[in-house]
Protein backbone atom coordinates (compact mmCIF):
# COMPACT_ATOMS: atom_id res chain seq x y z
CA UNK A 1 0.00 0.00 0.00
CA UNK A 2 0.92 3.55 -0.61
CA UNK A 3 0.62 5.10 2.88
CA UNK A 4 1.24 8.92 4.55
CA UNK A 5 2.43 9.19 8.17
CA UNK A 6 2.10 12.42 9.20
CA UNK A 7 3.65 13.49 12.47
CA UNK A 8 6.57 11.15 11.35
CA UNK A 9 9.21 12.47 13.15
CA UNK A 10 7.68 11.45 16.62
CA UNK A 11 8.36 7.79 18.19
CA UNK A 12 5.18 6.01 16.91
CA UNK A 13 5.58 7.81 13.37
CA UNK A 14 9.13 6.09 13.29
CA UNK A 15 7.83 2.94 14.96
CA UNK A 16 5.23 2.78 12.56
CA UNK A 17 7.17 3.04 9.30
CA UNK A 18 9.69 0.73 10.43
CA UNK A 19 6.84 -2.02 10.51
CA UNK A 20 5.34 -0.67 6.92
CA UNK A 21 8.57 -1.05 5.31
CA UNK A 22 9.82 -3.96 6.53
CA UNK A 23 6.31 -5.30 5.50
CA UNK A 24 6.77 -3.58 1.82
CA UNK A 25 5.07 -0.69 1.90
CA UNK A 26 5.68 2.46 0.33
CA UNK A 27 5.24 5.80 2.88
CA UNK A 28 5.43 9.29 2.26
CA UNK A 29 6.66 10.69 5.96
CA UNK A 30 6.06 14.01 6.76
CA UNK A 31 6.36 16.48 9.61
CA UNK A 32 7.23 20.11 10.76
CA UNK A 33 10.87 19.46 10.34
CA UNK A 34 12.18 16.43 7.93
CA UNK A 35 11.34 13.26 9.60
CA UNK A 36 14.29 10.29 9.50
CA UNK A 37 13.51 7.16 7.45
CA UNK A 38 14.33 4.67 10.44
CA UNK A 39 17.65 3.61 10.14
CA UNK A 40 16.94 0.03 10.74
CA UNK A 41 14.08 -0.75 8.30
CA UNK A 42 14.07 -2.88 5.10
CA UNK A 43 13.27 -1.56 1.71
CA UNK A 44 14.26 1.87 2.96
CA UNK A 45 14.50 3.16 -0.81
CA UNK A 46 10.72 2.91 -0.28
CA UNK A 47 10.00 6.17 1.92
CA UNK A 48 9.62 9.24 0.66
CA UNK A 49 10.32 12.47 3.44
CA UNK A 50 8.54 15.99 3.27
CA UNK A 51 8.73 18.54 5.54
CA UNK A 52 5.32 20.34 5.66
CA UNK A 53 3.28 22.72 8.34
CA UNK A 54 0.14 20.74 7.58
CA UNK A 55 -1.61 24.19 8.72
CA UNK A 56 0.01 25.75 5.56
CA UNK A 57 1.02 23.20 3.10
CA UNK A 58 -1.46 20.03 3.56
CA UNK A 59 -1.96 19.78 -0.34
CA UNK A 60 1.53 18.97 -0.28
CA UNK A 61 1.47 15.63 0.98
CA UNK A 62 -1.98 14.61 0.01
CA UNK A 63 -1.08 12.37 -3.01
CA UNK A 64 -3.58 10.99 -5.39
CA UNK A 65 -2.01 7.71 -5.18
CA UNK A 66 -2.27 7.08 -1.67
CA UNK A 67 -4.33 4.34 -0.04
CA UNK A 68 -3.83 4.65 3.73
CA UNK A 69 -3.09 8.08 6.10
CA UNK A 70 -1.79 7.38 9.76
CA UNK A 71 -2.60 11.04 11.11
CA UNK A 72 -0.21 11.30 14.34
CA UNK A 73 0.83 15.05 14.36
CA UNK A 74 -0.01 17.10 17.17
CA UNK A 75 1.13 19.12 20.18
CA UNK A 76 0.68 16.73 23.49
CA UNK A 77 -1.53 17.11 26.44
CA UNK A 78 0.59 19.48 28.60
CA UNK A 79 1.78 21.44 25.91
CA UNK A 80 -1.86 22.17 24.79
CA UNK A 81 -2.82 23.25 28.07
CA UNK A 82 0.44 25.59 28.36
CA UNK A 83 -0.55 27.23 24.82
CA UNK A 84 -3.93 27.14 23.74
CA UNK A 85 -3.36 28.67 20.55
CA UNK A 86 -1.01 26.12 19.11
CA UNK A 87 -2.64 23.64 20.39
CA UNK A 88 -5.91 24.28 18.55
CA UNK A 89 -3.97 25.23 15.66
CA UNK A 90 -1.45 22.25 15.12
CA UNK A 91 -4.31 19.52 16.58
CA UNK A 92 -7.49 20.84 14.91
CA UNK A 93 -7.05 23.30 12.26
CA UNK A 94 -4.35 21.42 11.04
CA UNK A 95 -6.29 18.33 11.20
CA UNK A 96 -9.00 19.32 9.17
CA UNK A 97 -6.62 21.25 6.48
CA UNK A 98 -5.21 17.58 5.98
CA UNK A 99 -8.06 15.83 5.82
CA UNK A 100 -9.83 18.58 3.42
CA UNK A 101 -7.07 18.00 0.94
CA UNK A 102 -6.94 14.09 1.22
CA UNK A 103 -10.69 13.88 0.73
CA UNK A 104 -10.14 15.93 -2.18
CA UNK A 105 -6.70 13.95 -4.19
CA UNK A 106 -7.92 10.32 -2.98
CA UNK A 107 -11.71 10.19 -2.21
CA UNK A 108 -12.32 6.93 0.06
CA UNK A 109 -8.44 7.24 1.67
CA UNK A 110 -8.34 4.96 4.55
CA UNK A 111 -7.48 7.49 7.47
CA UNK A 112 -6.49 6.57 10.84
CA UNK A 113 -6.45 8.92 13.23
CA UNK A 114 -4.75 9.06 16.85
CA UNK A 115 -6.92 9.94 18.89
CA UNK A 116 -6.55 9.70 23.29
CA UNK A 117 -8.71 8.52 26.03
CA UNK A 118 -7.92 12.10 27.42
CA UNK A 119 -11.41 12.68 25.82
CA UNK A 120 -13.34 10.76 28.98
CA UNK A 121 -13.04 12.89 32.53
CA UNK A 122 -14.49 12.84 35.90
CA UNK A 123 -16.84 11.66 36.38
CA UNK A 124 -15.70 8.39 33.82
CA UNK A 125 -13.10 7.26 35.51
CA UNK A 126 -13.94 3.56 35.78
CA UNK A 127 -15.07 1.58 32.36
CA UNK A 128 -16.08 4.45 30.24
CA UNK A 129 -16.75 2.78 26.56
CA UNK A 130 -17.27 4.23 23.06
CA UNK A 131 -21.56 5.42 24.24
CA UNK A 132 -20.25 6.89 27.24
CA UNK A 133 -20.53 10.59 27.02
CA UNK A 134 -17.02 12.31 26.47
CA UNK A 135 -16.30 14.92 29.44
CA UNK A 136 -12.36 16.10 28.65
CA UNK A 137 -11.00 18.54 31.28
CA UNK A 138 -8.32 19.63 28.94
CA UNK A 139 -8.02 21.54 25.77
CA UNK A 140 -6.51 18.06 24.28
CA UNK A 141 -9.43 15.88 24.67
CA UNK A 142 -11.43 18.90 23.32
CA UNK A 143 -9.37 19.10 20.55
CA UNK A 144 -9.58 15.43 19.83
CA UNK A 145 -13.59 15.23 20.42
CA UNK A 146 -13.77 17.96 17.89
CA UNK A 147 -11.59 16.03 15.55
CA UNK A 148 -13.34 12.35 16.19
CA UNK A 149 -17.04 14.76 15.40
CA UNK A 150 -15.25 15.79 12.12
CA UNK A 151 -13.73 12.30 11.23
CA UNK A 152 -17.42 10.86 11.41
CA UNK A 153 -18.74 13.35 9.57
CA UNK A 154 -16.22 12.80 6.83
CA UNK A 155 -16.89 9.30 6.93
CA UNK A 156 -20.71 9.33 6.89
CA UNK A 157 -20.37 11.29 3.77
CA UNK A 158 -18.38 8.72 1.82
CA UNK A 159 -15.27 11.15 2.04
CA UNK A 160 -13.28 8.59 3.73
CA UNK A 161 -12.88 5.70 5.11
CA UNK A 162 -12.13 6.54 9.02
CA UNK A 163 -10.87 4.82 12.10
CA UNK A 164 -10.56 6.75 15.35
CA UNK A 165 -8.50 5.19 17.79
CA UNK A 166 -8.31 5.81 21.57
CA UNK A 167 -4.81 5.54 22.64
CA UNK A 168 -4.12 4.91 25.96
CA UNK A 169 -0.57 6.20 27.45
CA UNK A 170 2.17 4.65 25.66
CA UNK A 171 4.87 3.65 28.03
CA UNK A 172 8.07 3.11 27.34
CA UNK A 173 8.50 5.27 25.09
CA UNK A 174 11.99 5.48 23.83
CA UNK A 175 13.77 9.11 22.86
CA UNK A 176 13.58 12.22 25.12
CA UNK A 177 10.45 13.11 27.42
CA UNK A 178 7.73 14.58 25.57
CA UNK A 179 5.22 17.86 26.75
CA UNK A 180 3.08 15.01 27.86
CA UNK A 181 1.20 15.32 31.19
CA UNK A 182 1.81 11.61 31.22
CA UNK A 183 5.74 11.53 30.24
CA UNK A 184 7.05 10.87 33.60
CA UNK A 185 5.37 7.13 32.96
CA UNK A 186 7.94 6.77 30.37
CA UNK A 187 10.40 8.49 32.02
CA UNK A 188 10.84 6.68 35.30
CA UNK A 189 11.21 3.46 33.27
CA UNK A 190 13.40 5.12 30.50
CA UNK A 191 16.24 7.07 32.30
CA UNK A 192 16.83 4.80 35.45
CA UNK A 193 17.77 2.00 33.14
CA UNK A 194 20.00 4.18 31.65
CA UNK A 195 21.86 5.78 34.68
CA UNK A 196 19.79 8.91 34.55
CA UNK A 197 17.48 10.62 37.43
CA UNK A 198 13.98 10.84 36.58
CA UNK A 199 11.15 12.59 38.36
CA UNK A 200 8.57 11.54 39.83
CA UNK A 201 5.14 14.02 40.41
CA UNK A 202 2.64 11.81 41.88
CA UNK A 203 2.50 9.28 44.60
CA UNK A 204 2.63 5.21 44.27
CA UNK A 205 -1.25 4.45 44.53
CA UNK A 206 -1.38 6.72 40.75
CA UNK A 207 -2.90 4.35 38.51
CA UNK A 208 -3.22 4.37 34.90
CA UNK A 209 -4.41 3.48 31.65
CA UNK A 210 -0.99 1.85 29.76
CA UNK A 211 -0.01 0.59 26.56
CA UNK A 212 3.18 -0.77 25.04
CA UNK A 213 4.80 0.50 21.64
CA UNK A 214 5.10 -2.96 20.64
CA UNK A 215 1.20 -3.74 20.85
CA UNK A 216 0.16 -0.33 19.73
CA UNK A 217 1.87 -0.71 16.19
CA UNK A 218 0.59 -4.58 16.13
CA UNK A 219 -3.07 -2.59 16.57
CA UNK A 220 -1.95 0.18 13.89
CA UNK A 221 -1.52 -2.09 11.33
CA UNK A 222 -4.27 -4.48 12.18
CA UNK A 223 -6.24 -1.82 11.61
CA UNK A 224 -5.20 -1.38 7.95
CA UNK A 225 -7.12 -4.51 7.40
CA UNK A 226 -10.73 -4.20 8.92
CA UNK A 227 -13.06 -3.84 6.77
CA UNK A 228 -14.89 -0.59 6.15
CA UNK A 229 -18.24 -1.35 7.48
CA UNK A 230 -16.91 -2.98 10.71
CA UNK A 231 -18.35 0.18 12.08
CA UNK A 232 -21.14 2.16 11.85
CA UNK A 233 -20.75 4.93 9.08
CA UNK A 234 -21.40 7.67 11.75
CA UNK A 235 -19.29 6.19 14.67
CA UNK A 236 -16.07 5.36 14.09
CA UNK A 237 -14.43 5.66 17.32
CA UNK A 238 -12.17 2.37 19.07
CA UNK A 239 -10.92 2.50 22.63
CA UNK A 240 -7.64 0.42 22.31
CA UNK A 241 -7.28 -1.96 24.74
CA UNK A 242 -4.70 -1.51 27.52
CA UNK A 243 -3.54 -2.48 31.25
CA UNK A 244 -3.67 -0.61 34.19
CA UNK A 245 -0.70 -0.38 36.23
CA UNK A 246 -0.03 2.05 39.35
CA UNK A 247 3.18 3.78 40.11
CA UNK A 248 3.76 1.30 42.55
CA UNK A 249 3.67 -1.96 39.91
CA UNK A 250 5.81 0.22 37.09
CA UNK A 251 8.08 0.72 39.99
CA UNK A 252 8.07 -2.74 40.95
CA UNK A 253 8.85 -3.79 36.95
CA UNK A 254 12.09 -1.34 37.13
CA UNK A 255 13.52 -3.07 40.11
CA UNK A 256 12.96 -6.56 38.69
CA UNK A 257 14.39 -5.95 35.07
CA UNK A 258 16.89 -2.79 36.21
CA UNK A 259 17.97 -3.88 39.57
CA UNK A 260 17.51 -2.24 42.84
CA UNK A 261 19.96 -0.01 42.15
CA UNK A 262 17.79 1.71 39.15
CA UNK A 263 15.44 2.86 41.76
CA UNK A 264 18.01 5.34 43.14
CA UNK A 265 17.52 7.12 40.43
CA UNK A 266 14.02 8.00 40.78
CA UNK A 267 13.61 11.55 42.32
CA UNK A 268 9.97 12.30 43.95
CA UNK A 269 8.56 15.62 43.40
CA UNK A 270 5.16 17.38 43.36
CA UNK A 271 3.30 19.06 39.99
CA UNK A 272 -0.11 20.06 41.32
CA UNK A 273 -0.62 21.07 37.60
CA UNK A 274 0.19 17.97 36.27
CA UNK A 275 -1.95 15.92 38.53
CA UNK A 276 -4.65 17.86 38.35
CA UNK A 277 -4.87 17.13 34.70
CA UNK A 278 -3.78 12.99 35.11
CA UNK A 279 -6.29 12.70 37.87
CA UNK A 280 -9.59 13.48 35.58
CA UNK A 281 -7.96 10.66 33.00
CA UNK A 282 -9.40 7.34 33.14
CA UNK A 283 -8.23 3.99 34.95
CA UNK A 284 -10.11 1.60 33.49
CA UNK A 285 -11.86 0.94 30.24
CA UNK A 286 -14.40 -1.10 28.31
CA UNK A 287 -12.25 -2.19 25.52
CA UNK A 288 -15.29 -5.41 24.17
CA UNK A 289 -15.44 -3.51 21.15
CA UNK A 290 -11.83 -3.27 20.54
CA UNK A 291 -11.34 -7.21 21.55
CA UNK A 292 -14.46 -8.54 19.34
CA UNK A 293 -12.25 -6.37 15.78
CA UNK A 294 -8.94 -8.59 16.99
CA UNK A 295 -7.03 -5.49 18.37
CA UNK A 296 -4.57 -7.13 21.35
CA UNK A 297 -3.44 -6.16 24.89
CA UNK A 298 -0.69 -6.27 26.50
CA UNK A 299 -0.15 -9.20 28.91
CA UNK A 300 1.74 -6.79 31.49
CA UNK A 301 3.94 -3.61 32.00
CA UNK A 302 6.98 -5.82 33.38
CA UNK A 303 6.83 -6.98 29.00
CA UNK A 304 6.73 -3.28 28.34
CA UNK A 305 9.65 -3.11 30.14
CA UNK A 306 11.68 -5.91 29.34
CA UNK A 307 10.89 -4.42 25.75
CA UNK A 308 12.62 -1.24 26.50
CA UNK A 309 15.73 -2.98 28.22
CA UNK A 310 16.17 -4.86 24.99
CA UNK A 311 16.51 -2.22 22.46
CA UNK A 312 19.51 -0.81 25.34
CA UNK A 313 21.11 -3.81 24.87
Amino acid sequence: MRILITGAAGFVGQLLAERLLNEGHRLLLTDVIEPPIPSAAKNRENAKTVKADLYEEAAKVADEDLEAAFIFHGIMSAGSEANFELGYRVNVQSTFRILDELRKACPGVRVIYASSCAIYGRPFREWPSEVTVPTPESSYGCQKIICENLINDYNRRGLINAFSLRFPTISVRPGKPTQAASSFMSGIIREPLQGKDSELPVEDDFQAWLCSPRTLVTNLVHTLTLPADALPPHIRQVNLPGITASVADMLKALEEVGGKDSLKHIKRTKDPSIEEMLNSWGVRYDVSKALSLGYKADESFKQAVEDFADTLK
